[in-house]
């Protein structure tokens, strides 16, 4: 089935215990640290009621809808139609929820793409994750994660287990014939004031002997026991939408997770006691190839909006007719067309997972994460350059134009001949919202670690190369020419054999094989 907003807002109000500093939230759906945000949320699941984008958000199977990040692909058209399903979503959000539903929702479906990675007798549970992944699919939920210990707890030498019942880190303190019990802390859970579900894993390497903390499970957030500690809340200190448009209604909270001896049976319990299998289910599955496509498509859409912002404000400072101008907009539009191109690829190249499902392209993948943490905080600032002083010469906030001898002198002095003062002003505190604010400082730490920290995103690139293609065309290449006949005294010219044979090796492409056989032919003159 498929929920809409008024239904996804009314599971929220589930007993859930959210602390925002000392204070307990009673209600996300009303508290001024939340609300908004949650409404956004709603308005997502609103979508995929839209006749418009029913059909782009959502699919059917055994007579029933399902949402769009449900689909395990078998071809390259189920691709394109994920694809669309997360960049119309990103759309309805600037690319701003980093963790929205169709992010783990995708890990959960890449992993029952190639289930039997989980045939780990009495560690690891097939059917549990197929029950599970159903259960979540016919119901529409939300599920959020965290995959990764506190920072206080990341101590993996071989004599971490001595210092074990000391670590803070999320851990099985018990088992019975009922299910497991889950004591200590886990990070992140973003989005986790506004899920229905936790999934509680490990992306973050253990260390062989923490057996003990490689545990995978999922369980409600209203769970005896759980309770999420938010950091502070943008919303909440946003007095309106039009000084704080994003700050107000896209924080998407980033939380704790602290289980004070929280149970959870076994039917919700997918891997346990195998550290390796642990991380396994995401690198061996699709899980991790499916939920990192989506934040490469959210990173797009948000770009996107990024571009446009400095677009306009380069139109409002009446500078885009500058040639410096027009090359920093042609770069950022580079950039754009850039991530673009790298997801089209994606889709476009896509690998074989197992029982006759596909996933998009690994390296492909990997390559745009790292792109978008090596570029993000340069985009950022260099469209804060473009902005320059202008939005320190705007009023404090929009409460100018209550008084209308200001609101007056406010129209006449920063009015310019293509806009009004209050237009320039909106454009002016968006800009600064998504780039400059406690919100866009947030996002711009985010986007470095959104996939862990960048060393661990390039460990990926490293992991999946061809390394042996690469040096075979180096090999070939050097094959191809030895030292001169004469000692180095005259010239030498490679010979047609030696440039064959480097032309059929491994690795060389027709049009590079092409390429170097004709400047092997050459002859110096």
């Amino acid at each position: 089935m498929l929920r809409n907003g008024a239904q996804y807002l009314k599971s929220l109000r589930d007993g859930r215990k959210i602390y925002l500093g000392g204070k307990l939230v009673d209600d996300v759906t009303t508290h001024p640290g939340f609300r908004n945000s949650a409404r956004s949320f709603a308005r997502l699941y609103d979508l995929k009621s839209d006749p418009h984008y029913v059909d782009r958000l959502s699919f059917e199977q055994d007579g029933q809808r399902h949402s769009f990040y449900f689909k395990q692909p078998r071809n390259l058209e189920d691709l394109r139609f994920r694809m669309a399903g997360h960049k119309a979503w990103a759309d309805a959000s600037c690319g701003l929820f980093g963790r929205s539903p169709d992010h783990v929702g995708s890990f959960i479906t890449g992993m029952t793409c190639r289930p039997d990675v989980f045939d780990v007798p009495k560690q690891g549970f097939r059917q549990s994750l197929l029950d599970y992944y159903t259960y979540i699919r016919d119901n529409d939920l939300y599920v959020c994660y965290a995959t990764h210990p506190p920072q206080g707890a990341r101590n993996y030498s071989s004599d971490a287990s001595a210092h074990f019942f000391k670590s803070p880190a999320l851990h099985v303190s018990a088992t019975d014939e009922q299910g497991i019990t889950l004591h200590g802390m886990k990070t992140l859970a973003t989005g986790g004031a506004f899920c229905d579900e936790i999934w509680i894993g490990n992306l973050t390497p253990l260390a062989p002997d923490r057996i003990k903390e490689a545990v995978t499970c999922a369980l409600p957030v209203n769970s005896p026991g759980l309770s999420l500690w938010s950091r502070r809340s943008m919303e909440q200190a946003a007095p309106n939408s039009f000084d704080y448009p994003l700050s107000s209604r896209f924080d998407e909270s980033d939380c704790m997770l602290v289980c004070d001896n929280v149970k959870v049976p076994w039917s919700r319990v997918f891997t346990i006691g195998n550290v390796d299998l642990s991380r396994a289910i995401y690198m061996e599955t699709g899980g991790h190839y499916f939920g990192n496509h989506q934040s490469n498509v959210r990173f797009w859409s948000k770009l996107q909006l990024i571009v446009g912002l400095a677009n306009k404000i380069a139109k409002s400072a009446g500078v885009r007719g500058i040639p410096a101008v027009q090359e920093t907009l042609g770069k950022l539009a580079a950039m754009e067309a850039t991530i673009a191109g790298l997801i089209a690829g994606q889709v476009a190249d896509h690998q074989p997972v197992g029982d006759g499902y596909v996933m998009v392209n690994q390296r492909y993948m990997y390559a745009a994460l790292s792109w978008c943490q090596d570029n993000y905080g340069l985009i950022c600032a260099t469209v804060r350059e473009l902005m320059g002083g202008a939005i320190f010469q705007m009023p404090a906030d929009i409460s100018i134009i209550d008084d209308g001898r200001m609101n007056a002198i406010f129209e006449t002095y920063w009015a310019t001949e293509h806009e009004t003062a209050l237009d320039r002003m909106k454009l002016y505190k968006l800009a600064w919202d998504m780039l400059a604010s406690e919100f866009g400082a947030r996002h711009v730490q985010y986007e470095n670690f959104y996939a862990g920290p960048p060393f661990l995103v390039r460990a990926h690139s490293m992991r999946l190369a061809p390394w042996h293609s690469f040096d075979g065309t180096v090999d070939a290449l050097m094959a191809s020419y030895g030292p001169p006949a004469d000692g180095g005294a005259g010239s030498s010219a490679p010979s047609q054999q030696k440039a064959g044979e480097f032309a059929k090796q491994p690795g060389n492409s027709p049009r590079v094989s092409s390429a170097i056989g004709l400047l092997m032919d050459r002859r110096d003159t």
